[in-house]
């Protein structure tokens, strides 16, 4: 009933009678079905436009912002069967065959306007420009892409007092004074620690701290590093909502790019990891990252052990699909005083400083 009534509740007329790409918009399930039934064959081919990557994004990106939509997206039976749609995409994504769109065609990932969006990639990535497809092994593999040494040096990288941008990525949010519970559906979506930590035993020494938040597109770099110095004290999965956005970001003026405006809601019921780690500062503390999956962006892998060693800019895990966004997440007591380049809708390149603990 959810998945009939969430194409039914899409007005036909312009601009919803096409998707934000500019395709025409899915009016039915079955039609959604016979279209993933063909995604998940293919590789996404590079697009100039919001949704880079994200064919299936594309089709829902209206019915995400229905009342009927929010209903079936939210069910965990239905994130259930998500997941095992894009378990056997990811596996074709991860193979050879998947290079094919990395090639120097007007969609290929190495044509002319995907360089135009990557300027200097050889120089940036680690890759082979004269190896075909530039030597990667699949798309998975262009796709979680590592920067060359010395791309993005560690700031300061043993002064314990100052907390470096784990992921590139552009900030979302700073909000201090967190609550345990609070309503994030409503428009201005307040975090809610114990949704976002999924009521995890180390929640309550978060309340009241500060929570800043910043996403990466779907052209940045995809791995996550350590902001501090310290020790890796646990890490944890968490399953979610794959296509849910906020109820408050849905019609009558929904959100052309997804969940570009729902970031604080998601990530409170997405899927996501969280790093728990503690500073070598004790002015720090426990901190935690969490790695917040956006739409089809369905894997987080978390690439360290609890009691591990970490250095600031040593690799924690990494997004393997999408544009994804993230957390830092800091103890009540902990004053971060950010950096001047730590501002709203700056982009802040991995392993920067972000701010300096008091």
């Amino acid at each position: 009933m959810d998945f009939h009534a969430m194409f039914e509740q899409i007005p036909t007329g312009p601009p919803y009678n096409k998707d934000p790409t500019g395709r025409p918009q899915v009016h039915n399930y079955l039609m959604m079905l016979s279209l993933l039934n063909l995604i998940i064959t293919e590789a996404p081919e590079f697009e100039g436009d919001t949704l880079i990557g994200l064919p299936i994004n594309a089709i829902l990106v209206w019915p995400m912002g229905t009342q009927a939509g929010l209903s079936a997206f939210m069910k965990p039976k239905v994130n259930e069967m998500f997941k095992k749609v894009f378990d056997v995409w990811s596996t074709f994504l991860e193979s050879e065959e998947s290079r094919r769109v990395l090639g120097d065609t007007d969609n290929g990932w190495f044509g002319p306007a995907a360089r135009a969006a990557l300027p200097n990639f050889d120089d940036t990535f680690i890759c082979d420009p004269n190896a075909e497809y530039h030597g990667f092994s699949s798309w998975d593999n262009f796709f979680t892409r590592l920067f060359r040494p010395g791309v993005r040096p560690v700031f300061a990288p043993e002064d314990d007092r100052i907390i470096n941008n784990a992921c590139e990525s552009t900030v979302y949010a700073i909000q201090e004074d967190i609550k345990a519970h609070d309503s994030f559906w409503l428009k201005h979506q307040p975090y809610s620690l114990f949704h976002m930590l999924d009521n995890d035993e180390l929640a309550p020494q978060f309340v009241g701290g500060t929570v800043c938040q910043a996403y990466l597109s779907a052209l940045d770099y995809h791995r996550w590093h350590s902001p501090v110095n310290g020790r890796i004290v646990k890490t944890v999965l968490i399953p979610g909502a794959y296509f849910a956005e906020s109820p408050a970001m849905g019609f009558p003026h929904p959100d052309p790019a997804a969940q570009d405006y729902s970031q604080g809601f998601i990530t409170q019921v997405a899927a996501r990891a969280l790093v728990f780690i503690k500073s070598d500062n004790p002015a720090i503390g426990l901190m935690c990252l969490i790695a917040v999956g956006m739409a089809e962006v369905s894997t987080n892998e978390i690439t360290v052990r609890v009691g591990q060693k970490v250095k600031k800019g040593d690799q924690l895990g990494m997004f393997h699909f999408g544009g994804s966004t993230h957390c830092l997440v800091f103890r009540r007591g902990v004053k971060v005083v950010f950096d001047s380049n730590y501002i709203l809708n700056s982009k802040v390149q991995l392993n920067a400083p972000i701010g300096m603990v008091e």
